[in-house]
Order: structure tokens, then sequence, then C-alpha cells
């Protein structure tokens, strides 16, 4: 079962992220061109992480929260790039798979990172 508020943290936290890269792509030529892709899969993988070590979640509920964070944050994100004319409207697809499975990969590595306790 995913967690809603888990998610929807690291949904929030992923789409500022990929704003701001889409902000800083949009001024600098050479963020859009040599930092977009990567960039964005590794916020997604960020995100995904993020919902994983939020929640109690075990493999399946990390990977799957994971993915759907990573590709929400991703599909906002380039649409916003597609919308300010530096994105070709098919990387809407693309993208937003790539940055699904990122985001799985980010929830099974923040579920494998074991949790620590305060002292």
């Amino acid at each position: 079962m995913l967690d809603t508020k888990g998610l929807l943290t690291a949904t929030a936290i992923g789409t500022v992220l990929q704003l701001a890269m889409i902000v800083a792509g949009h001024i600098s030529p050479w963020v859009a061109l040599n930092v977009f892709m990567l960039g964005g899969m590794t916020i997604s993988a960020l995100a995904g992480l993020v919902y994983a070590r939020l929640t109690a979640s075990n493999f399946a509920s990390a990977a799957l929260g994971g993915a759907i964070a990573g590709a929400v944050c991703a599909v906002i994100g380039i649409a916003a790039s597609v919308a300010l004319g530096d994105t070709a409207a098919m990387i809407l697809v693309m993208g937003t798979i790539s940055s699904a499975v990122t985001g799985a990969i980010g929830g099974l590595l923040g579920r494998a990172i074991p949790h620590t306790a305060s002292a």
C-alpha cells in the first residue's frame, strides 16, 4: 500500500527541483543541452529515494511509490520545458518513462539503505 503523504511530499520535492532545473535551462542553453536528461533522471531517482525514506514501505511499495513520484515530477518539469520551447514534445513520453524507472531505482535504494536510530 502506498503512503499518500510520503508520495505527495516526495513528488513536491522532485517537482520543485525539476522546475528549478527547467528555469536554469531556459536561462542557460548549456544547462538545457548538458543537464536536462541526466539531471532530470537524477532528480526523479532522488524523489524515489525520498519516498522510500519517508515511508515504512517494503521493497515493492518503495519501487512503486518511487516510480510514481519520479514520473509525476518529471512529466510536470518536461511539460514546463515543452511550454517554454526548450524541449521537443516527444520527450514527454520517453523522459517520463525513463524517470519512472530511475524513480523506482531510487525507491529501491532508499529502502535498501538502513534507517539509523537517532541518539
